[in-house]
């Protein structure tokens, strides 16, 4: 085998049942495979079935290998199950017994001999009379292009190359590759002239008469005499001006989108750009000529298909990279074991549903010996919701210094009424609890916790209020709740009770409070295991929208505690 092909060049072809197929490059080795972006996987698969740590694809001394990582039920590679293995092209990999997710795996094609791509080239090409001299150039300047898809070089360099190709064959004057703008509109990307040289962009002006009728048929227009053309094409301003005698036009178009539609005769093919050529002289294009221009804008537009593909995979991981520094700082935020409290017992449970999640959990000492417990969610998910948490821990900390919690919240609701730009608002339950257990909280639109007390699962409160940053006018106030030793708390997010099965049916409340209810007689850790656990099941791994917090409190009271001092 000729040395390995750039990473960039390979990709696997995913297959899941009832979701369109996915082309992921492999554009960094080692090459990472499992459940979640957060857990470093370039090949994130959303699927319960595939573990964390699935596989790898390492480079090899032949090639490309891939290797299990610890892939529940094993790795299958065209039916065998492997531990590690060299990988060719169409090899078909299983992840799991199942058939619930594939692999395909490709290479582009490996190098071919001179004698080999000549014969190749006039498979496609045809027969075209006796020339054979002429026949030969003309397959040598395409045999050159088509080399250049596998070459190392940089994309301005492969591409300018391939212009020059294109003024040998055509004897143009010039040469150029334009690409849509963001509106859509072609710009002048790359530009050649006939020694070569390399000409500013910015200075060029192609005709667009000439390059809008290639668009609008959607195939190459050649003008061999431009006086000879159509009256309309005579009289374009950038023909007159430049005295052009010939051009030509190969418009660029991507792999169809979709499937065809047996009632049209058409697929939709993206516009890539397009290959323009012209000179102040008139020209004459054999068949062959015709042919090979042909190819060499098939060649054209798979380098600039290929360049998008890899700029967009280059892209995402960019953003995937900066998600990942983000969801460590927010995971720094979140409290990393919970203290010891003497009267209480507490334990947490808190997954976002993305990279970054929108929910919000504290825990902390205040000065007068009561903690505070809050928990917040944030309208919105992904980093905007992250970065509104971020902002309200820090002004939430200001509670610590022995701030009243109504006017912090008032104050947050003011800040983020004034900044509508903002377009976030976030509800919130902050509690201070006792030695005596007395619980004074304040709610913005939160939904109530929970309390088990004695077998029965009660709300603490069943009327509503504004969130936080909704209505500039909204006013906060505080309620207080004697508890009593046993006691036990469940602060939680919408996330719960919005869990969503398979069929899209809710959680809802009344499932929550029954598993609430069901593990009393258990440790904390176990009521909120079982809690988790009756989600799960009720889930059966169907992909979340949502974001997933528990806080769970008991009060041992003053009493027991005393008396195990004593």
């Amino acid at each position: 085998m000729a040395e390995l092909i750039g990473t960039a060049n390979a990709y696997f072809e995913v297959l899941f049942p009832n979701h369109p197929r996915q082309r992921v490059p492999i554009n960094d080795l080692p090459f990472f495979i499992g459940r979640g972006h957060e857990n470093g996987n370039h090949l994130a698969l959303d699927d319960m079935r595939i573990s964390r740590k699935c596989a790898a694809v390492f480079s090899g001394a032949s090639g490309l290998l891939i290797e299990d990582r610890g892939q529940r039920d094993g790795i299958f590679v065209n039916g065998q199950p492997i531990k590690a293995r060299s990988l060719a092209d169409g090899d078909r990999i299983r992840l799991g017994t199942d058939d619930g997710c594939q692999l395909v795996f490709h290479l582009p094609s490996e190098e071919i001999t001179q004698d080999e791509a000549e014969t190749k080239l006039r498979s496609i090409l045809g027969s075209l009379g006796n020339d054979s001299t002429e026949e030969l150039n003309g397959l040598r300047v395409l045999l050159e292009a088509t080399s250049l898809m596998h070459s190392q070089l940089p994309l301005e360099a492969v591409l300018a190359t391939m212009l020059d190709h294109a003024i040998v064959i055509t004897h143009a004057d010039r040469g150029m590759l334009l690409e849509p703008d963001s509106s859509g509109v072609l710009q002048v990307k790359v530009a050649r002239g006939r020694n070569g040289q390399s000409l500013e962009p910015a200075a060029m002006n192609p005709s667009r008469s000439v390059l809008g009728s290639a668009i609008e048929t959607e195939s190459a227009v050649v003008n061999e005499d431009l006086n000879l053309a159509d009256i309309n094409l005579q009289s374009a301003q950038s023909v007159v001006l430049q005295l052009l005698r010939s051009s030509v036009v190969i418009p660029l178009y991507g792999s169809p989108r979709g499937h065809a539609d047996p009632a049209k005769e058409t697929v939709k093919r993206q516009l890539l750009g397009a290959v323009y050529l012209d000179s102040k002289r008139t020209a004459t294009f054999s068949a062959l000529d015709r042919k090979i221009l042909d190819a060499l804008g098939a060649q054209a537009g798979s380098i600039l298909e290929n360049s998008r593909l890899i700029e967009r995979e280059r892209e995402r991981q960019r953003l995937e990279q900066e998600l990942n520094i983000a969801r460590e700082i927010q995971q720094a935020l979140v409290p990393q074991g919970l203290l010891d409290y003497p009267h209480f017992s507490i334990t947490e449970f808190h997954r976002p549903c993305y990279e970054v999640g929108g929910d919000y959990f504290d825990v902390f000492p205040m000065p007068d010996g009561r903690i505070g417990l809050l928990i917040a969610d944030v309208a919105g998910k992904g980093l905007g919701a992250a970065l509104l948490t971020t902002m309200l821990q820090g002004a939430l900390s200001g509670m610590t210094l022995g701030v009243e919690p109504v006017r912090v919240f008032t104050h947050l609701n003011q800040f983020l009424c004034e900044r509508a730009a903002v377009g976030r608002y976030a509800t919130m339950f902050f509690g201070l609890v006792g030695p005596d257990g007395v619980l004074e909280y304040v709610r913005a639109g939160h939904p109530s916790p929970l309390l088990l007390r004695q077998g029965e699962v009660s709300e603490l409160y069943t009327t509503g209020s504004f969130p936080v940053g909704l209505v500039d006018q909204a006013t906060f106030t505080s309620s207080r709740i004697q508890l009593e030793p046993g006691d036990t708390l469940l602060l939680f997010t919408d996330g719960v009770t919005e869990a969503e099965d398979r069929d899209r049916n809710l959680f809802q409340d009344g499932r929550l409070m029954e598993a609430f209810c069901q593990h009393q007689n258990e440790s904390l850790k176990a009521v909120q295991d079982g809690i988790l656990s009756t989600i799960e099941k009720f889930t059966q791994g169907a992909e979340q929208s949502d974001d997933v917090t528990l806080l769970l409190v008991r009060y041992r009271g003053a009493a027991e505690v005393d008396s195990k001092i004593s």
